[in-house]
């Protein structure tokens, strides 16, 4: 039943204490703490896997005003319209104000309502300015959120915070693993590799004539052979790229019987790692839908969404065979690659947006053209 008198604190791990109103399901989790800077499209960024083992801040002051839709409200493809996975994938969520009387035509529940019936923790009335620009200062933190109807001892929670495990330590590829699906189509087959793929993402190659499989991130070269692909994506996923050690053996294989490989986010950085390139932690990441990049080719400006944590490093790509694609207009930080000889391209950003612009789908456009080229 829900509470609306739930008392809430969050704690980071530099000891800072922040005190508001709970909302939600009443319980405890611990995450690492980042933040987005979209001003809408909540339903799509909560239910986004690469928020695993994550407490989100929303930087837009007023969320919840359109209410949540039903997951049964599908499109031509089976595929629920407004989420981009079946359930709540952050750990908690802080909000500045919280909105309790949601109106849009498609909306069946409120937000505090979803959270409550996902069991996920929520904290409104605090100050999420100010934890953003200590974030941006002093990097993304590990902290615990707990929301209870009953007083909530701080000087516990400040002890638990020391021996919260490291967001970078966690393996979270046995967490996304899924079953293999199928999703059929008219045109040729492309094997999806799930390290935590975004629903919209099956939509757009769906959308572009493939007959797509979707397979689990640790699945051999073999079994992903036997299907006869002609292409192969790597998704988006969350956490650390080099936990995904199965993945980055696997693509390697792939790269190297060249057959056409697209990889987005996460996958962007598995395609690096699996050709003797690096990776490193941003310092609070990259996460949003107004990030702008540039072309390196045309020298094109596009505003993109994001959500990474991690980047490639450009001193590695050196012997490769890599050359970069896509820079941040920001800091400069690569967003994405492309082989110089073997057909392989890669974006770090999300060109199927969701939420977001739809100004860079062209990308999975550009691959089909690879695809075709390589039949």
């Amino acid at each position: 039943m829900l509470n609306n008198k739930l008392k809430a604190v969050l704690v980071l791990e530099d000891e800072s204490i922040w005190h508001g109103e709970g909302f939600g399901f009443p319980c405890k989790v611990a995450g690492e703490v980042v933040f987005t800077t979209g001003m809408v499209g909540y339903t799509e960024s909560l239910t986004d896997p690469s928020f695993k083992g994550q407490i989100l801040v929303m930087s837009y002051p007023l969320i919840g005003n359109y209410g949540v839709p039903p997951y049964n409200l599908k499109d031509k493809w089976g595929l629920p319209k407004h989420f981009e996975s079946y359930n709540i994938q952050v750990k908690g969520l802080v909000v500045s104000e919280l909105c309790d009387y949601p109106s849009h035509p498609y909306s069946i529940k409120s937000l505090n309502k979803w959270l409550y019936e996902e069991k996920i923790p929520g904290i409104e009335g605090v100050d999420t300015r100010e934890i953003i620009k200590r974030i941006r200062k002093k990097g993304a933190m590990m902290g615990i959120l707990e929301v209870s109807d009953e007083d909530i001892d701080t000087e516990k929670l400040l002890k638990e915070i020391k021996n919260v495990k490291k967001y970078d330590e966690i393996d979270f590829s046995k967490e996304v693993k899924d079953e293999i699906k199928i999703f059929e189509n008219k045109g040729p087959t492309l094997i999806l590799i799930d390290c935590g793929v975004k629903l919209s993402i099956i939509r757009n190659i769906l959308e572009r004539g493939f007959r797509v499989i979707k397979v689990p991130y640790d699945t051999s070269y073999d079994e992903i052979l036997s299907f006869k692909p002609l292409g192969i994506i790597i998704s988006n996923g969350p956490g650390n790229p080099k936990k995904f050690i199965k993945t980055i053996e696997i693509t390697r294989e792939i790269i190297e019987n060249k057959i056409p490989t697209l990889g987005i986010c996460l996958g962007n950085q598995i395609i690096a790692l699996s050709l003797g390139g690096d990776t490193f932690k941003l310092k609070y990441g990259h996460r949003g839908q107004n990030k702008p990049c540039i072309e390196l080719i045309n020298y094109s400006n596009y505003i993109t969404s994001q959500n990474h944590g991690y980047a490639i490093d450009p001193e590695k790509l050196k012997g490769t065979g890599l050359e970069i694609w896509w820079i941040n207009a920001d800091d400069k930080t690569i967003e994405g690659i492309r082989h110089k000889e073997l057909p392989v391209i890669a974006v770090q950003f999300h060109p199927e947006a969701s939420p977001g612009p739809y100004d860079t789908t062209f990308i999975f456009d550009i691959f089909k053209r690879l695809v075709d080229k390589h039949a």
